[in-house]
């Protein structure tokens, strides 16, 4: 037996120099395709997010080495984002002029090329033979290999309103469906890796067995608005990716920070810092430089954000939506069997104060939980925020975060517009460079208004971006687009059960 294993190895050894060599020749590695024509920019044009199916353990062999080389194609015949990004801008669907916008692009087109020639050996194909599993399977027990992807994933970081989600929307739309993938919120991925740690308490690596689940799902992992606030997904980060990279994961992550700059003055930050490493070796980091916000450019829409002590409006409107419907206090089904209480309900609409919602101890599990039952909240009372209430910031701009990766609908009263209600919370840097505090500025008062926080500072933008585009006209329109939907195709399952 020692002897057919020493020759397995050496057959092994072979193969591996072999396949180094072709690839150093160029055969395995991808020939960089020139763009056919020059792009346009586009506007913001926010996208639907696909409903992700969880997919079955497929580990195949590569075939690359047995495959027939194929012709050179130019992106309009192989498909991908940047002729996608063409054809709705000749269509009208996106605005034209942003250059950054077309940098970023081809930085998507390069990725999606590199991964259609190398799919089969980054495993991405969820159809692989029985066959190829098991000769996987014994080879990996005689010889350590290295699962690394070969293709490296993408950063996008940026401004507020920039089109990252668009774009990263846009380029995973294109990919093949019988692709392992995933594209989902920051927020919804690390809730659920801590509904996974929970399940696999005891057990001696929780993390290893996480992402080792996490890769049999999906290998191309797209996460919008990747950010590091708490210091527990900072420490379960390092190691969870450490597992995902070594699986073969590929990541594209959009960002309002730079690689560098995640976890700014985090506690035990020294501890994140090796995933800051490996996210820069297994990702190429592309910043997109636009000074537009897109999210900005629409039609003011009166009647949903009301300033001042409108209650009587707000709940005016609440009850118009509700219809005919009687709203009273329901309970709804969050994480790990939590349950989050609403004060009222009905017809898709809950009515929340804002203490109710932000001022106790919530989190983005008890928000998806919430919009996974809703689609609109009418929101009592939103006040200025200062240091005097930094938790309830943290979680209102959480809970606009997760309103809006939802397309939810929100009505509210406010103590100010959406720039003023965010105006104190500045970063460090921020307010380092603040004038000094004159005469008619007492220091108590000063230190009381100001909120000095790195991480509240740098959502700051895009919060008030996202609330700007959530009282505007088209983001109302598309939001009543998917209520019509919704329920047409309710309609179409209701009549297929009554003909059955």
């Amino acid at each position: 037996m020692r002897t057919i294993a020493r020759a397995a190895r050496h057959i092994c050894s072979v193969s591996r120099i072999g396949e180094r060599d072709i690839a150093v020749n160029g055969l395995v590695g991808r020939r960089q395709i020139p763009l056919v024509n020059s792009i346009r920019g586009s506007g913001y044009n926010p996208l639907h997010n696909d409903e992700f199916d969880r997919f079955s353990n497929f580990t195949g062999t590569s075939r690359t080495l047995f495959t027939p080389a194929t012709k050179d194609t130019t992106p309009a015949e192989r498909g991908g984002p940047l002729v996608e990004y063409e054809r709705r801008i000749a269509d009208g669907e996106l605005m034209d002029g942003d250059s950054c916008q077309f940098g970023t692009l081809r930085e998507l087109q390069r990725l999606y090329d590199e991964l259609v020639d190398s799919a089969d050996t980054c495993r991405l194909d969820r159809y692989t033979s029985g066959k190829a599993v098991r000769n996987r399977w014994f080879w990996s027990r005689l010889i350590q290999q290295s699962s690394y992807s070969p293709v490296k994933g993408l950063y996008l970081y940026g401004g507020v309103g920039t089109g990252k989600t668009m774009l990263m929307d846009l380029f995973f739309n294109q990919l093949p469906s019988n692709w392992r993938k995933k594209r989902i919120h920051f927020h919804d991925f690390m809730l659920s890796v801590h509904s996974r740690l929970q399940r696999h308490k005891g057990v001696e690596d929780p993390l290893e067995v996480v992402a080792g689940e996490i890769s049999d799902d999906s290998l191309l992992l797209c996460l919008d608005e990747f950010m590091v606030n708490d210091v527990a997904d900072a420490l379960i980060l390092n190691r969870l990716y450490k597992h995902l990279f070594s699986n073969g994961i590929i990541l594209v992550a959009t960002s309002n920070r730079a690689p560098d700059n995640l976890y700014e003055r985090g506690l035990q930050r020294d501890l994140f810092l090796p995933f800051i490493e490996a996210l820069k070796e297994r990702c190429v980091s592309h910043q997109i430089g636009s000074s537009v916000d897109y999210r900005k450019m629409t039609s003011a829409e009166q009647g949903f954000y009301f300033i001042g002590n409108e209650v009587t409006h707000l709940q005016q409107k609440f009850q118009y939506l509700v219809g005919n419907h009687t709203a009273k206090p329901q309970e709804v089904e969050v994480v790990m069997g939590r349950k989050l209480q609403v004060p009222l309900g009905a017809n898709g609409c809950a009515y929340f104060s804002f203490e109710d919602l932000c001022d106790k101890p919530l989190g983005a599990a008890d928000y998806f939980g919430l919009f996974k039952n809703f689609h609109t909240l009418a929101l009592e009372g939103v006040p200025i925020f200062g240091l005097h209430n930094r938790a309830a910031a943290y979680r209102f701009v959480t809970l606009v975060d997760v309103m809006y990766e939802n397309k939810g609908r929100l009505l509210c009263t406010a103590e100010g517009t959406p720039f003023e209600l965010l105006e104190r919370v500045v970063t460090i840097s921020d307010a380092q460079h603040l004038a000094p505090r004159t005469s008619s500025r007492s220091r108590k008062n000063d230190e009381f208004d100001l909120c000095v926080d790195n991480e509240l500072g740098f959502a700051k933008d895009r919060t008030i971006s996202r609330l700007t585009e959530m009282n505007s006209k088209e983001y109302l329109e598309q939001h009543a687009s998917m209520l019509a939907e919704k329920k047409s195709l309710q309609e179409d399952i209701k009549e297929d059960v009554l003909q059955t």
